[in-house]
């Protein structure tokens, strides 16, 4: 059970570090038709649509057919994601700040150990065989 959890854990991770959303994987149909469409209405075959898509030609195809913006941002891989991370560090030179600890010495014990157990070689009823 631990390694099939392993397993999915290691899979979500790598599916997360290539940004890849359940919305992406929702939208392929959309993008497969899309490129359907493209097929048939300018005879593209699907790496020069990946091309218009997603790649070089992606300007120039955005410019010459604005009527298909609204399908081009169903797409999926369409979102631009910017993370921003600010750590400040803040060092403190002053010591009065902070309270000494009192440290206490108690000698007094709150415990008790009794010996409940019995050992049969302490009675000595079993004796090892003796070398004559």
């Amino acid at each position: 059970m631990s390694k099939l959890i392993s397993i999915v854990l290691s899979g979500l991770i790598l599916i997360q570090s290539f940004h890849l959303m359940a919305e992406d994987i929702l939208q392929l149909d959309e993008l497969l038709e899309h490129a359907q469409f493209h097929k048939e209405e300018y005879g593209d075959n699907f790496f020069v649509f990946l091309s218009k898509h997603y790649g070089e030609l992606k300007l120039d195809h955005s410019k010459n057919h604005q009527e298909e913006q609204s399908e081009h941002e169903q797409l999926p891989f369409q979102y631009q994601g910017n993370c921003a991370l600010i750590i400040a560090f803040f060092q403190c030179n002053s010591s009065s700040h902070f309270n000494p600890i009192e440290v206490l010495n108690i000698t007094e014990t709150n415990f008790h150990y009794f010996n409940l157990y019995a050992s049969l070689h302490e009675e000595e009823l079993l004796q090892p065989p003796r070398h004559s």
